[in-house]
């Protein structure tokens, strides 16, 4: 079923709004990007979080309840959240993975740099730095961080 759900702007004082047509199936993947987005820009920030992300999130899952999808969004104090439910789908796997790939690509750039005394890699030097971080990449791929070590200088 094609649904037409209005976003009205989060941005005070704004009075225009946006109109989308979804399926129900688009408007559930747009639900995952919406808490994966602010899952990446609020999960670290503490008391300090982007408010504007929040409410845009909550307003995406208040739209998911009064669309049927009510296993996916909790109630409390007037405020709508994702459910246990939905955080314990298989959202925070998709992240986890995310951030392994991140977490490899970036240790093989930093550790290749090292090896390179620079952190600065100009254009002929490009060759070699790519060459370091697959040599890398291929060391994570099979081991992890199983024979990574740290020794004092």
């Amino acid at each position: 079923m094609i649904r037409e759900i209005s976003l009205p702007s989060v941005r005070k004082g704004a009075e225009r709004t946006v109109n989308l047509e979804l399926s129900d199936k688009e408007f559930r993947r747009l639900l995952d990007l919406v808490y994966i987005g602010n899952w990446v820009l609020n999960s670290t920030r503490g008391d300090d979080r982007f408010e504007d992300y929040d409410l845009l999130q909550e307003k995406c899952f208040a739209l998911a309840g009064k669309n049927g999808m009510n296993a996916l969004v909790e109630r409390y104090m007037g405020h709508y959240f994702p459910s246990k439910a939905y955080e314990e789908g298989g959202i925070h796997e998709a992240i986890a993975d995310y951030e392994d790939a991140v977490f490899f690509d970036i240790l093989a750039e930093e550790l290749a740099r090292r090896d390179m005394l620079e952190e600065n890699v100009n254009q002929e030097d490009l060759n070699e730095l790519t060459a370091r971080m697959n040599d890398y990449m291929d060391e994570f791929e099979k081991n992890g961080v199983d024979r990574l070590t740290v020794e004092e200088r």
